[in-house]
């Protein structure tokens, strides 16, 4: 074996020209499909996170019905006990309860429908930043009893830091639930329909004010790798009991998957136009450097070569071409795309302007997950393979004497 690749590498160099350009043209296309499917990826991956780091969570646990029905009548009591549980778990981060309702905000003469949502500060601060939010005033503390508005819904209720606003509602089991809370703090969000409707209690001043001690409609999980949900959701679901339902990100936003399922077919449909030309370009080498050498098989089979041997042969010097320039290509590619993973490009114009509108910063970032640079390897490996059978099958039907004539 040692031998048939010595003699596969020295004739590789025999024509140094035909050579580069068969493994330029590999390494060409493998670094352009390297950043393709990473930037890809890292889109991808960006969308995930900072929708699921905005406030749903990888996962989310609920009572029975609630993500249908949405009512507070869903919400489920969970001790601390039963919260200290779900984060000793390695691969959780962060573990979020709330109490949500809609309920009407009024001041003055103007009254709007809100979203409010009962949080524990710190855990809340620590998974989704929302104290950065902050435009004006404080954030909420442990035990408050004031209330957070986005600025679209402080504007339209002509409330400021400072001023009362009242709570009209629908507590736990149709109890009433009403109060004049004061306005502690003005959030800015980038999404307008976030900035417009949501508002925040203390998860204590929550509870009593829907007559709901102990109980959350939703307890938020983050985990540390992705790759861990359905593993880490498996071990939540029994730990989590009777009378809850346990969903993922995906079930919970099946648009935003549907979305990323037909972004994905559009890459993957360009990749395999650029891997068909990279074959055709593979295939034509190949089949120019066997018609060349056409004489010169005819003579080796003629002095005794067995063909299988020169098969052998001409098949690694296939292979090796590919190789050799699939792996200049992930060489090149690979510092290249970690420059790009710690330092996505940055967006202007429109482009940024559309990517903040949705709470995005406006990068386009990359991955480095490994199953780009192994899906790369395997397909320039089998584009190999399978042009190395043109080879193959002419040595096979090769006839020394036309060959000697030729």
């Amino acid at each position: 074996m040692n031998l048939f690749l010595h003699l596969a590498w020295r004739n590789l160099w025999r024509n140094k020209r035909r050579t580069l350009i068969s493994t330029s043209s590999v390494f060409f296309a493998v670094l352009l499909a390297l950043i393709m499917r990473s930037m890809q990826n890292g889109s991808y991956d960006y969308m995930i996170q900072s929708s699921v780091g905005l406030y749903l969570g990888y996962i989310q646990i609920h009572g029975e019905g609630y993500w249908d029905k949405r009512s507070i009548d869903q919400s489920i009591v969970v001790e601390a006990e039963k919260l200290q549980s779900f984060a000793s778990n390695p691969q959780v981060t962060h573990v979020v309860p709330r109490l949500e309702s809609f309920v009407l905000l009024s001041k003055g003469v103007s009254t709007k429908v809100a979203q409010v949502i009962g949080i524990d500060p710190p855990r809340e601060d620590a998974m989704t930043g929302l104290a950065h939010r902050i435009h004006a005033g404080r954030f909420l503390q442990k035990n408050d009893t004031g209330i957070l508005l986005g600025t679209g819904l402080a504007k339209f209720l002509n409330a400021h830091c400072g001023d009362s606003v009242v709570i009209y509602g629908q507590g736990f089991h149709g109890v009433t639930a009403a109060a004049n809370v004061p306005v502690v703090g003005i959030l800015k969000f980038p999404l307008p329909d976030l900035d417009n409707t949501m508002s925040y209690l203390s998860l204590e001043y929550a509870q009593w004010l829907f007559d709901a001690p102990g109980r959350v409609t939703s307890v938020a999980l983050m985990i540390s790798s992705q790759a861990q949900l359905a593993n880490v959701r498996s071990q939540i679901e029994r730990m989590a009991g009777e009378k809850t339902e346990v969903m993922t990100w995906q079930e919970m936003m099946p648009e935003l998957v549907q979305s990323i399922q037909a972004d994905s077919a559009g890459g993957i449909l360009m990749l395999l136009i650029l891997y068909i030309v990279i074959g055709f370009g593979i295939f034509g080498t190949i089949m120019m450097m066997t018609n060349e050498r056409s004489r010169e098989f005819g003579v080796l089979i003629s002095i005794g070569m067995k063909r299988w041997k020169l098969i052998t042969v001409t098949v690694m010097e296939t292979i090796m071409i590919s190789l050799l320039g699939a792996g200049v290509g992930m060489v090149v590619g690979i510092p290249v795309l970690w420059y790009l993973y710690l330092h996505p490009i940055p967006l202007t114009g429109d482009a940024a302007a559309a990517m903040v509108a949705y709470g995005l910063e406006p990068i386009i970032p990359f991955s480095m997950a490994p199953g780009i640079f192994i899906a790369q390897t395997v397909i320039v490996f089998s584009l190999a393979v399978v042009c190395a059978m043109y080879p193959l099958l002419v040595i096979r039907k090769l006839k020394p004497v036309a060959a000697l004539r030729s």
